[in-house]
C-alpha cells in the first residue's frame, strides 16, 4: 500500500474537519445531501460529457492504483536483465525462455519474447517504443481526467450555492430562516472546492508521478532487453541501466555492491 496516499487523504480531510469543529461547526452542518448530490452529481455529469467512456474506465482504474505500491521496482529490473544477460552469454539467448515465461510484467515478457524470436532489433525498438507512447498517453489522458473534476467541482459548487441562495431569497419574510438557509448553500461551495483541492487535483498529479516512475521502468527494460540482444557484457548493462535510477538509489546500489565486492 501507497501510505503518502492514503495519510495524505486522512491529513487532507481531517485537517478541514477538526478545524471546522474548532471553530463551532458541527457534523451536522457540513453534512448536507442535496449540496452533495448537487455537487457529486453535476461534476460526474459534467466530467463523463468531457471525456469518452474509455478515459473515465482508465482513470478509475489508475485513481485506485496510486493507493497501492509501484509494481515496477527499478533496482529487482536491473537484477534480473543483468542475470539474463549472464545466461544468455554462457548458454544463449534461446536458453532465455523458460525464464521468460515467469515474467508478471506484461510489457517485459513481450519484448524478451520478441527479442528471444530474433526480432530485428531496430524494429524491437521502434516497436516496444511505439507501445510505450500508447501507455504514456493513456497516462496522461486518465491524469487529465482527474483534473477535469477538479476543475469543475467548484464552478458546480457554486450552482449549487446559488440555488441554496434563490431558496433564501424566497423566505425573506421569515428572518429566523435566513441565517441556517444561507449557511446551508455555502455549504455546496465547500463540497466543490474541498473535493477539487483536496481530492481530485491531488490524484491526477500522483497519478502523472506514478505514471512516470512507470514510463521510466519501461525505458530501463527496452534498453536492457536490447543490450541483451546486442550481447554487451552484464556489467556494462548495469551500469547502463543505473542511469535510469534516481541519483540516490543509484549511488546507494553502488554502495552496497563495493561493500559486497
Amino acid at each position: 500500500m501507497d501510505l503518502t496516499s492514503v495519510i495524505g487523504i486522512i491529513v487532507a480531510f481531517g485537517a478541514v474537519l477538526v478545524g471546522a469543529m474548532m471553530e463551532g461547526l458541527g457534523p451536522e452542518s457540513l453534512l448536507q445531501f442535496t449540496a452533495a448530490l448537487i455537487v457529486i452529481g453535476g461534476t460526474i455529469g459534467a466530467t463523463m460529457l468531457s471525456h469518452p467512456a474509455n478515459e473515465l474506465t482508465d482513470f478509475a482504474k489508475y485513481f485506485v492504483s496510486i493507493f497501492l505500491p509501484q509494481k515496477e521496482k527499478p533496482v529487482e529490473i536491473i537484477e534480473f536483465l543483468v542475470g539474463l544477460a549472464l545466461k544468455a552469454r554462457k548458454e544463449g539467448i534461446l536458453a532465455l525462455q523458460n525464464d521468460i515465461k515467469s515474467i508478471e510484467d506484461p510489457f517485459l515478457r513481450k519484448g524478451l519474447e520478441l527479442m528471444t524470436d530474433g526480432t530485428d532489433p531496430q524494429l524491437l525498438r521502434e516497436l516496444l517504443e511505439t507501445e510505450l507512447g500508447m501507455f504514456e498517453e493513456e497516462i496522461g489522458h486518465s491524469a487529465k481526467v482527474g483534473e477535469s473534476f477538479g476543475a469543475l467541482a467548484p464552478t458546480i459548487g457554486i450552482i449549487g450555492a446559488v440555488l441554496g441562495l434563490i431558496h433564501v431569497m424566497q423566505n425573506l419574510n421569515d428572518p429566523e430562516k435566513l441565517g441556517g438557509g444561507i449557511a446551508v448553500a455555502f455549504v455546496a461551495t465547500v463540497y466543490g472546492v474541498g473535493a477539487a483541492n483536496l481530492l481530485f487535483l491531488p490524484v491526477a498529479s500522483k497519478i502523472k508521478f506514478k505514471g512516470k516512475a512507470s514510463v521510466v521502468a519501461r525505458e530501463m527494460m527496452i534498453e536492457g532487453i536490447l543490450s541483451i540482444q546486442a550481447g554487451e557484457s552484464p556489467n556494462f548493462i548495469k551500469e547502463k541501466l543505473k542511469v535510469f535510477l534516481p541519483a540516490s538509489v543509484a549511488r546507494k546500489l553502488t554502495e552496497d555492491e563495493a561493500a559486497n565486492a
